[in-house]
This record gives structure tokens, sequence and C-alpha cells, in this order.
């Protein structure tokens, strides 16, 4: 997900997002420990959007004061 998109989101929506995604990421990171993914760049990917949310959640936090 591109900074872009996230920008245009509503504030619920990128808070939903952001729950989705660490529950997604907790999964992968078990099931990689117990078996190799395929494709552990997911992770990764994963770990980066969720810092973009976060980001923009603070952004947003600090407009709002």
């Amino acid at each position: 997900m591109k900074q872009e998109e996230i920008t245009k989101m509503s504030l619920k929506d990128v808070q939903d997002n952001l729950s989705n995604l660490s529950e997604k990421m907790m999964k992968m990171k078990l099931a990689h420990s117990v078996a190799p993914m395929e494709n552990p760049i997911q992770i990764r990917d994963t770990r980066k959007t969720i810092a973009r949310l976060k980001t923009e959640l603070t952004k947003r936090e600090a407009q709002a004061k």
C-alpha cells in the first residue's frame, strides 16, 4: 500500500487496516516459525505498511490538536 493511498483513506479505514494488518502479520510470523514461508518478504512488506499506517495516525492526531 502506497502512502498516497493511505492519506486518501478516512480515519476509520486507517484504523481498520492497521488492526487487520497487525493480526495478519502475527499469523504470518507464527506460520513462518513453524514452517518456512515460500515468500518471507511478505512479512517485511506488511511491517512497512503497518509503520506507514501508524505514521499517518500520528500525523492526523497532531493535526487535530
